[in-house]
C-alpha cells in the first residue's frame, strides 16, 4: 500500500510532530509512507522526517493559495500514484478530499482539536462523507469529531498520538533550599492560555502571596502574542517569568523542572502535557481536550476550568505551599501515562486503524526498506 500523507505545514509543533511516529506503525503494516507539506512555514519538523528515512515533498506556496495549492497536490497524486490520501487539519482534509475524489483515491483524516473555527467546523461537517474512515488523535476527540462532523461511528476510530517512552530523561525531584523550576511548552498562540497565567500571577503577586520557596518560570515557544505577553508580564512587575523561545530539545527543557503547566483554552491529546508526565513532572492544566482524563485531579496534579485565572491562580498557589509532594505526585503521573500511552498500545491502536482502512496492503506484505532521506523541494518527485 502507497500512503500519501498530507500535512499543513512544517511547522515544529502540533500535528506534525508525530508523523515519524505514525509513519513507522504504518511501515510495520506494510505500507509505504511518503509526505505531502502544502506550505513550509517554519520547517522544523523537516529534520526529525528526514531522520525517520521518510521522503518529504514540500510545496513553495503560502497559506491562502488554495488553488495553487490544489493543483499542486493533484499534480503530485498523478506521479506518485498512492493507494490512499491521508490528512491531518483542515486545510489538508478539504485539498485532500477533492483530490481524492478526482484522482478516484479514498481518503483518511486525522482531527488533532477539541476546537474548530466556526467556518471549518461548517465546511468539514458538509464534506464529511469525502473521507472514508476519521481518526481521532485522543478519545475525546473522536467523540467530539462524531457529535460536531456527524461521522458514524462505523467510519471513526481513535488513535492517541503519543507513545510513552519509559527511556525518557527524568526530572529531579525538588529539594528543600533549591529553586522551585515551572515550565511550559508550547506556540505563544491564545489557544495556549499564557495570557490566563499571567494574569493568574498578576493576582498572586497582588495578594501578597509568599510561597515556601522562591520559584521561577521559563515559557518555551515562539509565536504572534510574544510582545503582548511581554507587556503583559511588565505592566503585572512579575520577574520570575522568562518567554525562553523555541527550544528544539523538549525533553531535556521537561527534565529541568519540578511542576509543568498548561492553562490552555483548546487541544487535543496535547502531546506536551503527556511528555510531562513522561518526565515524572506533576502538571496543572484546563479541563480542555484530553487533559483532565490523562491528568487526576490531586493524584498526578491538578485541573482547573479554562481561561479562569483565579482557579488557576488558587491552584498554583496550592502547588506551591506543597512543594514536598510534588515528586510524590510526579511519580505518579509517570506511572499512569506509562500505564495508558505505552508504546505497544501506540502500535495496537495504529493497527486497529490498518484493520479499517478503505484499502489493504498485499497478503505477506513487509514493511519496506527506508527511502533516501531526501526532501524534494517544489513538490516534483524524482
Amino acid at each position: 500500500m502507497r500512503i500519501a500523507y498530507l500535512i499543513n505545514s512544517l511547522e515544529g509543533g502540533g500535528a506534525a510532530i508525530p508523523v515519524p511516529a505514525v509513519a513507522k506503525v504504518l511501515q510495520a503494516h506494510g505500507a509505504s509512507v511518503e509526505i505531502y507539506a502544502l506550505t513550509r512555514r517554519d520547517g522544523r519538523a523537516a529534520a526529525a522526517m528526514e531522520a525517520a528515512g521518510l521522503r518529504v515533498h514540500v510545496r513553495d506556496g503560502g497559506e491562502k493559495d488554495h488553488l495553487a495549492a490544489f493543483r499542486w497536490l493533484d499534480l503530485q497524486m498523478a506521479l506518485g500514484r498512492p493507494d490512499l490520501i491521508w490528512t491531518s487539519l483542515t486545510r489538508a482534509t478539504l485539498l485532500g478530499q477533492l483530490v481524492g475524489k478526482r484522482r478516484g483515491l479514498p481518503v483518511v483524516s486525522w482531527q488533532h482539536n477539541a476546537f474548530l473555527k466556526p467556518a471549518n467546523r461548517l465546511l468539514l461537517r458538509a464534506t464529511q462523507s469525502g473521507s472514508a474512515l476519521w481518526i481521532g488523535d485522543s478519545h475525546s476527540v473522536t467523540a467530539l469529531t462524531g457529535q460536531r462532523l456527524g461521522v458514524a461511528s462505523d467510519r471513526l476510530i481513535a488513535w492517541p498520538l503519543f507513545a510513552a517512552d519509559a527511556d525518557a530523561p527524568q526530572a529531579r525531584p525538588w529539594r528543600p533550599g533549591e529553586v522551585l523550576k515551572l515550565g511550559a511548552l508550547g506556540r505563544l498562540h491564545p489557544a495556549k492560555g499564557h495570557d490566563v497565567l499571567i494574569a493568574a500571577l498578576a493576582r498572586l503577586r497582588a495578594q501578597g502571596f509568599r510561597p515556601i520557596a522562591p520559584f521561577e518560570m521559563r515559557i518555551a515557544g515562539d509565536g504572534a502574542q510574544r510582545p503582548m505577553l511581554e507587556a503583559a508580564l511588565a505592566a503585572a512587575g512579575i520577574d520570575n517569568v522568562r518567554l525562553t523561545g523555541f527550544h528544539g530539545r523538549p525533553r531535556d527543557f521537561l527534565a529541568d523542572l519540578h511542576l509543568y503547566l498548561q492553562p490552555s483554552r483548546t487541544e487535543g491529546l496535547c502531546i506536551a502535557v503527556h511528555e510531562a508526565m513522561q518526565a515524572g513532572l506533576p502538571t496543572l492544566v484546563s479541563a480542555v481536550g484530553e487533559m483532565p482524563y490523562s491528568v487526576r485531579d490531586g493524584e498526578t496534579g491538578l485541573v482547573v476550568p479554562p481561561d479562569d485565572p483565579d482557579a488557576l491562580a488558587q491552584a498554583l498557589m496550592w502547588l506551591l505551599s506543597h512543594p514536598e509532594r510534588l515528586a510524590g505526585m510526579g511519580a505518579a503521573a509517570r506511572a499512569r501515562v506509562l500505564d495508558r500511552f505505552g508504546g505497544a498500545s501506540f502500535a495496537q491502536a495504529g493497527g486497529a486503524v490498518m484493520a479499517r482502512l478503505p484499502v489493504r496492503p498485499a497478503e505477506g506484505a513487509t514493511a519496506p526498506a527506508a527511502p533516501s532521506r531526501r526532501r524534494q523541494q517544489s513538490g516534483l518527485s524524482a
